[in-house]
């Protein structure tokens, strides 16, 4: 039976993910102010706002957004969950912390050090029952939002589950699913209990078509599909390669702040040096560390850039509640600091480190970067690839890990690297700073053309249509 849309303004187009489009913050005098985010999934529902009635499902990340949900303050076009009110104190962080992030996440960026993790026993169970707790809210908060027949578009690793809860809720709906991580091959896959992998599957073909950013992890998901459930159960399988917004961005990377940031950075650098710039959050997958090394093995091995060349680093810290996220992040800032301690003049700083997230800065890089070094173990796409050969003033030779989706649409006119390899990306930094300004403008030129070829409100477009048979 489907249960009724408890309200007569039901949503025909919604959205579910672990974060939303607005946050809170209680102020000192106790009131609530709200910051609106942006991104892909912004711009696509702000793009069909005129076409149908639009509701973005979210959770309650901090107290400032709990706060607005006791108090029934919301945006509109958002509904906030506070599933720890509704399900149990914790519910949240075993979900979130427990499960997605360091279970999903580590199994799909195949990140585990397997002598030693991971290790299913009582404590992942209860984890995993958060889990399924967790996603259930979102299916039934969707389920009684949604108009019949709405269009429903479920985001990410954090709510696997959602698309079959909802279809056994709601089967009027048409139900997609996006996963803007990698997805595991089989063997790796595997590595979750049988029942729980299992689940995981059935969850997403729950869904009437799952998106994935590349061909290569839709198949790994497809294989999966075969080895352990014989196949994908008539659910429709669409790859959309999430591209950069270039607009905002020429716009954004224009205004005064950056220009301002460019001068800071260019007194750090120093007259007449290159620099090779990396944009990252400390995340594990983003191999921050071994680029350090191949900086290091750079300077050793090729004398003749000491002094010349300039690494400006910005790792922002990510997910910092977990240890081996602190860990990871204070080995960043030991290696900087070693690599300074070893090669550093008076007058010459080898790695410029920024620790402290600032947009503006990141964007002052972008359009200095003679090198951009983007060598992640595994990522689902990785938009700073896309996004340096965009704003870039004088042209950007791109070191890429052949493991970072963006590899698919870019390797043409990146310089391709193993991410373990540390000699070889050394090589490739080497190879990337001689190369020649003309090779590097042209080459820059056809990267940006890649780069942009789906922008964020058109892919979000495309998933919408592929669900609804809606423009193509």
């Amino acid at each position: 039976m489907v249960p009724e849309p408890r309200s007569s303004t039901a949503a025909q187009v919604l959205v579910a993910s672990n974060r939303g489009p607005v946050s809170y913050s209680v102020g000192e005098d106790g009131e609530l102010a709200a910051k609106r985010g942006g991104g892909g999934l912004v711009s696509g529902l702000s793009a069909i706002g005129d076409e149908a009635d639009a509701l973005w499902v979210c959770a309650a990340l901090g107290e400032g957004d709990r706060e607005a949900v006791r108090r029934g303050v919301s945006e509109p076009g958002v509904r906030m969950l506070d599933v720890d009110a509704d399900a149990g104190e914790g519910v949240h962080a075993a979900a979130y912390n427990g499960i997605a992030n360091s279970v999903l996440w580590f199994v799909h960026h195949m990140l585990y050090q397997t002598p030693l993790e991971p290790a299913f026993g009582p404590e992942f169970r209860a984890q995993w029952a958060a889990y399924e707790t967790y996603n259930r809210a979102f299916a039934e908060a969707l389920a009684a939002e949604a108009a019949p027949g709405a269009a429903v578009l479920v985001q990410d690793y954090h709510l696997t589950l959602v698309p079959g809860m909802l279809r056994e809720l709601r089967d009027d709906l048409r139900i997609g699913h996006f996963s803007h991580t990698p997805w595991a091959p089989a063997d790796y896959f595997r590595m979750l209990p049988d029942d729980v992998a299992e689940q995981v599957l059935r969850g997403m073909l729950g869904a009437d078509r799952l998106g994935f950013l590349t061909g290569r992890w839709a198949d790994n998901f497809t294989e999966c599909c075969v080895r352990l459930l014989g196949g994908t159960s008539g659910t429709r399988i669409g790859v959309h390669g999430l591209g950069a917004d270039a607009d905002f961005l020429r716009e954004r990377s224009r205004r005064d702040d950056v220009e301002e940031r460019m001068r800071a950075l260019r007194e750090q650098i120093g007259e007449g040096r290159k620099t090779i710039v990396r944009v990252d959050r400390t995340e594990l997958s983003k191999n921050i560390v071994r680029g350090l090394h191949a900086y290091r093995q750079l300077l050793e091995d090729r004398p003749e850039w000491r002094e010349r060349v300039v690494h400006v680093a910005f790792a922002y810290p990510s997910r910092q509640d977990l240890a081996v996220y602190r860990d990871y992040t204070a080995e960043v800032s030991r290696v900087a600091d070693a690599i300074n301690s070893a090669f550093g003049t008076e007058g010459w700083t080898p790695v410029v480190l920024h620790v402290k997230d600032d947009f503006a800065r990141s964007l002052a890089a972008y359009r200095l970067a003679d090198v951009a070094l983007v060598n992640p173990i595994r990522d689902g796409m990785n938009l700073v690839a896309k996004e340096v050969p965009v704003v870039s003033d004088e042209g950007c030779a791109l070191v890429l890990s052949r493991e970072a989706g963006a590899y698919e649409e870019l390797a043409e006119d990146a310089i391709a690297v193993n991410p373990y390899d540390i000699s070889a990306t050394a090589d490739a930094l080497h190879s990337a700073l001689g190369m020649a300004p003309e090779e590097r403008a042209e080459r820059t030129k056809r990267l940006a053309a890649a780069a942009t070829a789906l922008p964020p409100t058109q892919w979000f477009l495309d998933q919408l249509h592929a669900l609804t048979g809606g423009p193509s």
